[in-house]
């Protein structure tokens, strides 16, 4: 990816222009001066203006992705803010919420400072999510009202589950406060009991551990069940059983506080995947069944699904090459993010329009963590994604601009590619 600051004055000319926030989609001009949206239509372009041209190009708000890991501080081998941020701009996304499991963990204000120190240097917004126990380590509470004074945008142990109801009922009680989502990586660790791959048939196949997801579903009706006793706004992350989605769905009839996500990987694999062991499909929650993989295709396309967010997670080649037991859990995700859900969900299966899809990337995540969701207004920094949406090519090791290549889609071919992304002033061109 070419990496360059964006001209005083630029015009992307002849694109189709989708504004997620309005519904509006229009053949037109985005006039961009000083970092700045200027003028959207027919515009009269400025002789020394710059113009990018984006024939046949659909172009609209940045993606934002709210759950990402950086691994900095303590891992910078595995990915740095700056070398994240790369690999996010390469899949379009203008804005991402990192994961505090980091080393060591972002549960004090002084950590979060750190995080927004070094994110001003980065060619993307970098938002913080705190953790919700010191140290993650589930037992004692972090100082959440100054954390969220500090920049945090949400509260999360993610990668160690919440297993104490009385600690998740405490933060989420704190967090109305603040008016900021929880976000706990529903596994009940007791069920899960070291499981690897989805508990089943295949499983047993396999000859590796299963995890049943009776672990996912019983945690994720207690949050639903807290979050609606206390009021408070619950994110349930990366959900993978039809279980899951049942209760989220019943739940969201009754409590407009709740909101959910779904992965591109979850979307995309099933548990038939792993005959081949590839330890890049070692993830947590794991991948499920078909019938799972279905529901959640279903419950995007009924709204019980928010948004899509990755859950990039970083890691070394030693950490995968290994094998499948002791092997990390997680895949990186950023670069191959569109390609993935447009072959799935738009062009394969048929399920939504492109419009709906750019609508799970871009206004739904911003709206679940209180973010600008306007991003074609007059005077608001540019935060642009221009999206080839029918070109088709392959994903490899040069598409790959994270510092890992943990990656399962290595070798797919996906539909629909990031052409080019605007971002703090910023321009970077695949």
């Amino acid at each position: 990816m070419n990496l360059r600051k964006l001209s005083d004055i630029t015009v992307l000319k002849n694109g189709t222009i989708f504004d997620p926030h309005s519904g509006d989609r229009y053949e037109g001009d985005i006039y961009i001066k000083n970092g700045k949206i200027f003028d959207l239509g027919n515009i009269e372009i400025p002789s020394e203006a710059e113009i990018i041209d984006c024939k046949n190009k659909v172009i609209t708000h940045g993606f934002c992705d709210l759950h990402v890991h950086f691994r900095e501080p303590g891992r910078e081998d595995k990915e740095s803010l700056k070398t994240g941020s790369m690999a996010a701009l390469s899949g379009g996304f203008t804005s991402v919420c990192v994961m505090p499991n980091t080393n060591p963990a972002i549960d004090s204000p002084e950590s979060v400072n750190f995080i927004l120190k070094k994110a001003e240097d980065c060619p993307i917004k970098i938002y913080p999510i705190g953790a919700v126990t010191k140290s993650q380590k589930g037992k004692e509470l972090t100082e959440m009202g100054l954390m969220y004074e500090a920049g945090v945008v949400a509260f999360s142990d993610d990668g160690f589950p919440i297993q104490d109801a009385s600690i998740m009922r405490s933060a989420l009680e704190y967090s109305t406060l603040v008016d900021i989502p929880v976000i706990n990586h529903a596994e009940d660790m007791f069920l899960r009991d070291n499981g690897l791959v989805n508990e089943g048939p295949m499983s047993t196949k396999l000859g590796l551990r299963g995890n049943p997801e009776l672990a996912e579903s019983i945690m994720v009706h207690r949050d639903l069940e807290l979050a609606k006793y206390t009021s408070a706004k619950l994110h349930v992350p990366h959900v993978s059983t039809k279980k899951s989605i049942q209760l989220i769905r019943s739940s969201k009839q009754l409590n407009k506080c709740v909101s959910a996500e779904v992965t591109p990987h979850h979307l995309y694999f099933t548990h038939d995947d792993l005959r081949s062991y590839d330890t890049n499909l070692k993830v947590a929650p794991p991948i499920r069944s078909e019938t799972d993989r279905e529901s959640l295709i279903e419950a995007i396309k009924d709204g019980t699904i928010d948004c899509i967010a990755t859950d990039h997670a970083p890691h070394t080649i030693e950490d995968k090459e290994t094998t499948f037991d002791c092997a990390s859990y997680g895949m990186i995700g950023l670069e191959s993010c569109f390609g993935v859900v447009n072959k799935v969900l738009v062009k394969k299966e048929r399920i939504i329009s492109i419009e709906a899809l750019i609508e799970l990337l871009t206004v739904k995540p911003r709206k679940i963590m209180g973010f600008e969701t306007n991003l074609f207004k007059r005077g608001v920094s540019a935060e642009i994604t221009v999206i080839d949406p029918d070109e088709k090519w392959q994903f490899t090791k040069q598409s790959v601009k994270s510092n890992s290549f943990n990656s399962p889609f290595l070798g797919e071919y996906l539909i629909g590619k990031i052409d080019l992304t605007i971002s703090c002033g910023n321009v970077g061109i695949n």
